[in-house]
């Protein structure tokens, strides 16, 4: 498996508008929220995917991916690696550009599902590498 570069990541995520955020958490101690927190500040708009939360950082939550019915630049996946290949094929099915996994997430199956097809990151903090982006 290979992630993009460095400068194929920071184009990545400065034409990025909408993230997706698979798991993210309501509860503000988890990482998945302080990292969507951060991105949301940022000026990303942020779709929570949680189906036991209706609303988190002030936007409202959808189920599953397969309830979104817009375009998402990226999906910013926090679930164990696991589950990987089923979000991947919930990608599949939607409007999206980028599968982004988070830092210590990677699944084999997921990245052979994905990568002729869209770009896809894993094992890698969207935050830090919006951090470490040349703005």
């Amino acid at each position: 498996m290979q992630n993009p570069s460095k400068q194929q990541i920071d184009t990545i995520l400065k034409s990025a508008k909408t993230i997706a955020v698979v798991g993210l958490s309501d509860k503000p101690e988890r990482t998945s929220y302080q990292v969507a927190k951060v991105m949301q500040e940022a000026g990303y708009r942020i779709i929570p995917v949680n189906p036991n939360a209706s609303e988190i950082l002030s936007e409202k939550t959808v189920a599953s991916l397969d309830e979104i019915d817009e375009h998402v630049d990226i999906v910013n996946v926090f679930r164990r690696s696991e589950f990987l290949p089923e979000v991947a094929r919930d990608f599949l099915k939607m409007d999206a550009d980028v599968f982004w996994a988070q830092l210590g997430l990677f699944n084999e199956e997921a990245y052979e599902l994905l990568k002729d097809s869209h770009p896809v990151i894993m094992d890698k903090c969207i935050k830090v590498a919006y951090r470490e982006m040349e703005h």
